[in-house]
């Protein structure tokens, strides 16, 4: 594995831009960890709807930029207290998911900080019971990458106002209700430790077995590339907002796996439009779920027909045909 260098970049339009880079163009064969500290930013699940997402009046205030990633999830906030990892790799499906092959060497570096860290819940690395890290995926088919975010010193009130938090997700918005579920790393410490310093300590130990930690540096066409990429996706509204369609139906529910939100626009009976969102972990792209339920009559027996049809666990997660079906229709 070889560690990239993002010559200390904390603009998130261009770290996000070279993960997605990374995992379409380097070898397959060839292991990666890229780390990133970004400036103010509130980070939105692929999924997600981002108007809902967001606190708009506080991210013009404060010049807090808003971008869309290409894993699913749910949105995070990210500031320069909090440190981003992302382990890019060859495809495996033993790997999908299966978060902890990844993120143990965090959990073990944080135990030697006295941290009792450990992975639960879907996606979560928690300390007392309390949330310091999320991890989401994405996938080429080819290559994959698993990043998360390591919360260290994060301004967590600023979460709150940059945030309309789902209130099935948290009982209250208020920060009380926040600071009971999440924390930062730097509250477990036995001793004081500057953001520097814990990233290199942890980039150390995920080498520790090596000589010296192997660095990949870009080319300059390379970094031209992730800057035209940066430019032409990540810092475009097309992308980071991109437009609902009208809609006449809404259906929302929390499932295991995550978030649906669905808005369905039914003209004499029949889906004109439906689109997905929610913070579920699926890697297929939710346009070819869309298409094929387009024009199709809005009845129950009717849409689990064409579902049965079609690998809703790549796109959600464990959810039957059935079950999305009565969940559309209901």
């Amino acid at each position: 594995m070889k560690f990239i260098d993002n010559k200390g970049n904390n603009n998130p339009q261009i770290n996000l831009a070279l993960e997605e880079y990374i995992v379409r163009n380097f070898e397959a064969e060839e292991d990666y960890l890229l780390f990133y500290i970004n400036q103010p930013s509130v980070i939105i699940g692929k999924h997600q709807n981002t108007v809902e997402e967001i606190n708009a009046d506080y991210i013009k205030e404060n010049n807090v930029i808003v971008i869309r990633r290409i894993s699913g999830g749910g949105t995070v906030y990210h500031d320069f207290g909090n440190l981003n990892f992302s382990f890019l790799t060859k495809y495996d499906t033993k790997k999908v998911n299966n978060f902890i092959q990844f993120v143990q060497p965090i959990v073990d570096a944080l135990h030697k900080l006295g941290v009792k860290a450990e992975m639960t819940g879907r996606n979560d690395i928690i300390a007392e019971g309390r949330k310091i890290s999320g991890n989401a995926q994405f996938s080429t088919m080819k290559k994959m990458f698993s990043h998360g975010t390591l919360l260290f010193n994060s301004n967590i009130e600023n979460v709150v106002s940059a945030l309309n938090v789902s209130g099935d997700k948290i009982t209250s918005k208020g920060i009380k209700s926040v600071r009971s579920r999440v924390a930062n790393i730097a509250e477990f410490l036995e001793k004081p430790m500057e953001m520097e310093e814990f990233r290199t300590f942890i980039l150390q130990e995920i080498f520790k077995n090596e000589t010296e930690i192997p660095i990949y540096k870009l080319s300059k066409q390379q970094w031209d590339e992730v800057y035209q990429l940066s430019k032409e996706k990540y810092q475009t509204w097309e992308w980071n907002y991109g437009r609902s369609p009208e809609f006449n139906i809404q259906r929302k529910n929390r499932f295991d796996f995550g978030q649906i939100d669905a808005r369905i626009d039914v003209k004499d009976g029949i889906i004109d439009e439906i689109k997905f969102f929610g913070d579920f972990l699926g890697y297929g792209e939710l346009a070819e779920l869309e298409q094929k339920l387009k024009n199709v009559l809005y009845q129950q027996e009717n849409i689990k027909n064409i579902l049965l049809e079609i690998d809703l666990k790549y796109y959600f997660g464990n959810i039957s045909a059935e079950e999305l079906a009565k969940f559309l229709c209901d």
